[in-house]
């Protein structure tokens, strides 16, 4: 009883953050301003973009240390903490609320976030710093303080991080990989929990190291895997792929003639849903990713910028559309199918067995959210030292695994809600300092456009 009145005591907060004139307009409203002011970056330097993470893709990449990561780690560690549960689960459980238009939403969403993400990801190499032990570090606290020069916001980003990313948000992880072993393997909560939290305290205590050599090897495996499987399931059902193009459509601005009224959601619920679920996965705007852009070693500033672009280009625009296509491909959208239980229906239902559909999602699931549980601790783990110092971590670390473990038994509706509330939290003072930043962004680029020696750009963003 008390659970059900918190949960709906906290969507009634969210109905109104997450509302039509609260965070989407805010969040689209600040991508569309940063497409326009870097001249539709997103666009233009894209081929760019791929060849500059491309070239420093490697499994076994340089040991990260005090100097940070390489490129493709810190982009690793991103896509980590991107490609989890809202790939899977957050992507069905946006489909039920919104319909098939919430990933239309997404989709506009995302574009327009390529630009936010990269000036985030700038930002964040322009006011990298180092901590006590001398260990490069960054993240929004950092440019809010030294950029802004408001410290109390930065204080506020950073508790705001600690709950939402270590504590609440890594709940969301587990409870998801939780409910999908007890589907298919029967596994009770409590134990997939505890397995969780020994896995992930083994990563965590080797450090930055651990944490990037495991990141840039899942990484990569993780999302061909999924992308494969789906592929197979879109392809059997191939005749239905064009209908599943215009359901999307047609239900970003009709949800009910999409569905056939079989989901009684509004324009302005697919809106809301799309966007939320869309950012839960991305994170654009959110001022999460910068922890590990600010680390990467690389020449100059805006080359992390368009490696961050492709971080979410993969994230929603391939992995998220993979779960989309194979829901709406094989016709499991009833209305009555929670979101997370959508996706292994929906597997099981185009792979033609239970045993193997149920199985596929729960691997698939476990890779995603561990690596996102192993992104967001990295993420709150600077912010701890933020505000209390290198040696409050491994107190941090025993919070984290203890909250890992609760979560996998909590109701996932309440857990997810939280998640909603603790994102939106972050996402004001995070855009707050974008805008007041983004002057330093548009020279940033037009530095890395211009006929300045390389050298001299790095040299002149040192000083």
């Amino acid at each position: 009883m008390v659970d059900d009145k918190l949960t709906s005591f906290v969507q009634f907060v969210n109905s109104y953050l997450w509302g039509i004139c609260g965070l989407i307009p805010l969040l689209v409203g600040v991508g569309i301003y940063f497409t326009l002011r870097l001249r539709f970056v997103q666009i233009r330097k894209f081929i760019t973009a791929v060849k500059f993470t491309l070239s420093g893709a490697s499994f076994h990449g340089k040991r990260a240390g005090k100097s940070g990561m390489s490129s493709f780690q810190s982009l690793a560690t991103a896509v980590a903490a991107q490609v989890g549960t809202g790939n899977i689960a957050g992507a069905a459980t946006a489909v039920t609320m919104g319909g098939p238009g919430a990933i239309f939403w997404m989709w506009i969403a995302a574009f327009f976030g390529m630009a936010t993400i990269f000036t985030e990801a700038v930002l964040a190499q322009l006011f990298k710093s180092k901590d006590h032990a001398g260990n490069i570090t960054g993240g929004p606290s950092y440019y809010i303080t030294n950029g802004l020069h408001c410290k109390p916001l930065a204080i506020f980003f950073s508790c705001a991080v600690i709950i939402a990313l270590g504590l609440i948000g890594n709940m969301v992880q587990s409870n998801s990989i939780a409910s999908a072993f007890t589907q298919a393997f029967d596994v009770p909560p409590i134990v997939t929990g505890i397995v969780i939290a020994a896995i992930a305290a083994f990563v965590f205590i080797g450090g930055v190291g651990r944490i990037a050599s495991t990141t840039e090897k899942i990484v990569p495996i993780m999302a061909l895997v999924y992308i494969v499987g789906s592929l197979i399931v879109i392809f059997i059902n191939l005749d239905q792929f064009i209908p599943a193009i215009k359901s999307i459509f047609v239900g970003a601005f009709n949800p009910s003639a999409a569905t056939g009224g079989v989901i009684g959601a509004t324009v302005k619920e697919a809106m809301r849903y799309g966007v939320a679920r869309g950012l839960f996965s991305n994170e654009a705007g959110m001022g999460s990713t910068p922890h590990a852009h600010a680390v990467a070693r690389v020449d100059h500033p805006v080359e992390q910028g368009l490696v961050a672009i492709c971080g979410l280009f993969l994230d929603t625009f391939i992995v998220l559309n993979m779960t989309a296509f194979v829901i709406f491909t094989t016709g499991v959208l009833d209305g009555k199918t929670t979101g997370i239980e959508l996706a292994p229906k929906a597997f099981s239902t185009g792979f033609g067995s239970t045993i193997v559909g149920g199985s596929f999602v729960a691997v698939c699931l476990f890779f995603f959210a561990f690596s996102t549980i192993v992104g967001w601790y990295f993420f709150a783990a600077q912010n701890v030292k933020f505000l209390f110092g290198t040696k409050s971590v491994k107190f941090y670390v025993c919070i984290v695994l203890l909250f890992l473990v609760l979560g996998s038994v909590l109701k996932v509706n309440l857990v997810w809600e939280l998640a909603d509330l603790f994102n939106g939290l972050m996402v004001i003072p995070n855009l707050i300092a974008l805008l007041g930043l983004g002057a330093l962004v548009s020279k940033a680029l037009k530095d890395f456009e211009g006929p300045r020696d390389l050298a001299d750009s790095k040299k002149g963003t040192e000083e």
